[in-house]
């Protein structure tokens, strides 16, 4: 059997990427109270837990010393994958290497985002607490944002890295969308829309006809099993409320 070579002889290339993943934040080095934490997750979400790569976070713990493998077990046990772990000293970084695990810096604090234009005579015109009428109206992109026009098709996927992402159009099924801050979609959403993919928790996702695979605003995540049957088809925005996700309609 003769394999393809490619013609310049490479068996690969390296391209930069960036892929969507779910960070667990831990405030517990204790395996077991993560066991019990991970058994009630389950038993709320299954569909989560089909092993789902996750970067253990341990920037908010103070023990210098972590039971690593021990918490990778749990995981694994419960379906999820730990991939890499993010922040820790020397001790926890050369652990997670020996484990096969990658190793992330500590997250820098999440940047202010770039206020967005307003159309003179707008401001302040929405009681207080209430959503303006015209919440999907286009926004003005600031300078980082994307306009795209045109379906995003399956096995496409489409990035505002610093800024906010317009759609004009539809996402399909299988399709990606990501941004940096905030994404709008003036279509149907039918694939994933990632917004705040650098952990900015005033970011949100915007869309004419909600019927997303997967939603995620600052890492915080539903399925499409998860999500509330009567929004689905409807007009939503979706924000995070409480470090969970709020959806909202907007028909």
């Amino acid at each position: 059997m003769s394999l393809k070579v490619d013609r310049d002889g490479m068996a690969f290339t390296f391209k930069g990427g960036m892929l969507p993943m779910t960070v667990m934040e831990l405030t517990s080095a204790d395996p077991e109270r993560i066991r019990e934490q991970l058994a009630g997750k389950l038993s709320q979400s299954p569909a989560f837990f089909q092993h789902t790569p996750v970067v253990l976070s341990v920037e908010r713990l103070d023990e210098p010393h972590l039971a690593l493998e021990r918490i990778c077990a749990v995981c694994r046990a419960h379906k999820l994958l730990p991939v890499a772990v993010r922040g820790g000293p020397d001790p926890v970084k050369q652990s997670a290497w020996a484990l096969g695990l990658g190793w992330f810096p500590p997250q820098e604090a999440a940047r202010p985002r770039a206020l967005e234009s307003v159309p003179a005579g707008d401001a302040g015109s929405s009681p207080a607490g209430e959503e303006p009428a015209e919440a999907l109206a286009p926004p003005a992109v600031a300078a980082g944002g994307r306009i795209f026009r045109g379906t995003v098709r399956s096995g496409q996927q489409i990035t505002a890295p610093e800024g906010d992402l317009v759609v004009v159009g539809a996402v399909n099924a299988g399709a990606e969308v990501l941004a940096g801050g905030s994404v709008h979609v003036y279509g149907a959403l039918r694939g994933r829309a990632l917004a705040g993919i650098h952990g900015d928790p005033q970011a949100a996702i915007f869309c004419r006809e909600l019927r997303a695979e997967l939603l995620s605003v600052a890492g915080n995540y539903k399925r499409l099993e998860d999500i509330d049957p009567r929004l689905l088809g409807t007009t939503v925005q979706v924000r995070l409320s409480d470090d969970q996700l709020s959806i909202m309609s907007l028909d």
